[in-house]
């Protein structure tokens, strides 16, 4: 059965430095059969890493909303941060894509959601994210999947890999992915592979963070070249 990887990173976003090449190569190595790039806020690298492996790239896109993160799977258009929940699940669904909350009780993320706000975006929704390989609190991941299997939500699992060994800590078996009905469709029998991280993994993110911000610095201090 495919494996199937929802929730990873690239260089576009500010807390990670893989690149899309790398990352279709560790996949590809890894057995990994179709890759969701969920970048916050920006689809270039997951445009970036299916313009090289098209057969194994899903276009996704992590969203901040007013009242929490979102993952949407198989985009055809960049969706904004800080717009409403309903707003960005209304531009979502226009472009066909499939839609899951991402990481939706982890105490530790600034996208995390209060309950009655995720209770009343459920119709609206195709599944909840019940394991997020970050996350650092294992009960986080408990309560999402309880609010599931309380609500009859259908869940997606995550690596919400920053860096290469993250990748495929958390996937999905499904029976196909290849557009964002066939997912939505399979979440009901798809089968989790699950290892949380350890919680040292953050220090990459905020080396990526620290790595990029003094990269800028130097570029903006380097002296003009002169032309001959």
């Amino acid at each position: 059965m495919p494996i199937i990887e929802l929730h990873a990173h690239t260089i576009v976003s500010e807390d990670c430095l893989m690149r899309p090449g790398d990352i279709v190569r560790t996949c590809r190595a890894r057995g990994i059969d179709r890759l969701a790039v969920t970048d916050h806020n920006r689809t270039g690298g997951a445009l970036a890493a299916l313009a090289l492996a098209p057969d194994l790239v899903i276009v996704g896109e992590e969203i901040m909303t007013t009242q929490g993160e979102l993952l949407g799977y198989f985009l055809k258009e960049e969706i904004p941060a800080g717009l409403s929940p309903a707003e960005t699940i209304a531009r979502l669904r226009a472009q066909g894509a499939a839609i899951s909350v991402s990481h939706p009780f982890d105490r530790l993320r600034k996208g995390a959601w209060r309950e009655a706000d995720l209770t009343a975006i459920l119709p609206l929704v195709d599944a909840i994210e019940v394991f997020n390989a970050r996350c650092v609190h294992a009960e986080d991941n408990a309560r999402a999947l309880a609010f599931a299997k309380a609500h009859g939500t259908l869940g997606t699992v995550g690596s919400d890999a920053h860096s290469h060994r993250e990748l495929g800590r958390a996937v999905l078996e499904i029976g196909a992915a290849g557009s964002a009905a066939e997912l939505a469709a399979g979440l009901a029998a798809a089968r989790p592979r699950t290892r949380l991280s350890s919680p040292a993994i953050h220090l990459t993110s905020r080396f990526a963070v620290t790595w990029k911000r003094l990269t800028r610095l130097a570029r903006r201090g380097a002296p003009e070249e002169r032309s001959a």
